[in-house]
């Protein structure tokens, strides 16, 4: 039933924050058609969709407490098919083959990874972290992350290679750490709640660090992949990679598939790559929207006489000069 309602809490979480994300759009796109132009944080309808991320977001920190990484970590395929079909409602999206397909392939899945997820205990005392965190296993794992992270963080720093790959495999790693100090976190604060206060360990503010500084280092590599590609490319990416990165940190350091079966760790991972499947599908050719940035218009600028507009160039980042008959506007500029 812990475990259930770990499964239930990550679904509606990640449900919510596609819901979220999809009312901030229709607020942006609102703004943008206003004659007269407002910031963002002006809209109630923007703030509704930011408290909805931030319900959204808690949720899923608290899923962690109540079930396995495994299980939690590919529930975020349901934000990927939420926003691809309730963008038809909030947005007047076109519904596409690809989406129902890809949802398809991305709910069997989902089906498959609850079912044959594995059952460990969640009760996680912070001794429990203590001894996880001198494992041998977690050693070794953390000490190659660390070797893989430096080598692509050169390449990335000295070498200015900002393929994709590259930098989500770094969101990816550190998207590791991530979760593991938020599984502990989550647990720890669950049983402090019931009554088995777990807050006094320094292990707590250890995991609560790691977590916050893994998830800024993160955020700044997922925002520089998001800058230089289309999301189409980078959230299916970024999923693959996350998941999978969850998943073997899940197993090295909270040991979750010690005593599975072999049948029930295939049905698993087929379950992951049928998510994996519909994910890339769904995101597979869908054409991104620009808002559209209106001109200059140098007759609403005070103190200025001209009438005419300047026009940016959109094959370059430099806008076009002035006319030669205002010499003196030319020379202030």
């Amino acid at each position: 039933q812990t475990q259930l309602f770990g499964v239930l809490l990550a679904a509606a979480s990640h449900f919510l924050i596609s819901v979220s994300l999809n009312i901030q759009k229709c607020a942006h796109l609102q703004l943008a058609c206003q004659a007269e132009l407002k910031p963002y944080y002006m809209s109630k309808l923007w703030w509704c969709g930011t408290t909805l991320l931030g319900l959204g977001e808690v949720g899923n920190f608290a899923a962690y407490g109540f079930a396995p990484i495994a299980l939690v970590a590919p529930l975020g395929c349901v934000s990927v098919i939420g926003s691809a079909f309730i963008s038809v409602l909030f947005l007047k999206k076109t519904m596409r083959a690809a989406d129902i397909l890809g949802g398809t392939l991305a709910v069997t899945g989902t089906y498959l990874l609850v079912t044959f997820a594995p059952d460990v205990p969640q009760e996680l005392t912070a001794r429990q972290v203590q001894n996880y965190l001198v494992s041998w296993p977690f050693l070794v794992y953390s000490i190659s992350e660390i070797i893989i992270f430096c080598i692509l963080l050169y390449f990335y720093k000295r070498k200015a290679v900002k393929h994709i790959v590259v930098l989500l495999m770094m969101v990816a790693l550190l998207a590791s750490l991530t979760v593991i100090a938020v599984k502990a976190v989550a647990t720890m604060v669950t049983l402090s709640v019931e009554g088995k206060m777990q807050l006094t360990y320094p292990v707590f503010y250890i995991m609560s660090i790691l977590m916050a500084t893994s998830c800024a280092f993160q955020v700044k590599f997922l925002n520089q992949a998001t800058h230089l590609y289309e999301a189409t490319a980078v959230v299916p990416l970024n999923f693959v990679f996350f998941t999978t990165s969850a998943i073997i940190s899940g197993v090295i350091f909270y040991r979750e598939f010690q005593s599975t079966a072999l049948l029930n760790v295939f049905m698993f991972l087929f379950g992951c790559l049928l998510s994996f499947l519909g994910v890339f599908v769904i995101a597979r050719n869908k054409k991104e929207e620009h808002l559209q940035t209106p001109f200059i218009d140098c007759g609403h600028i005070p103190g200025q006489k001209l009438t005419d507009k300047i026009q940016p160039d959109s094959h370059s980042s430099r806008y076009g000069t002035l006319n030669n008959e205002d010499n003196s506007v030319k020379s202030q500029s």
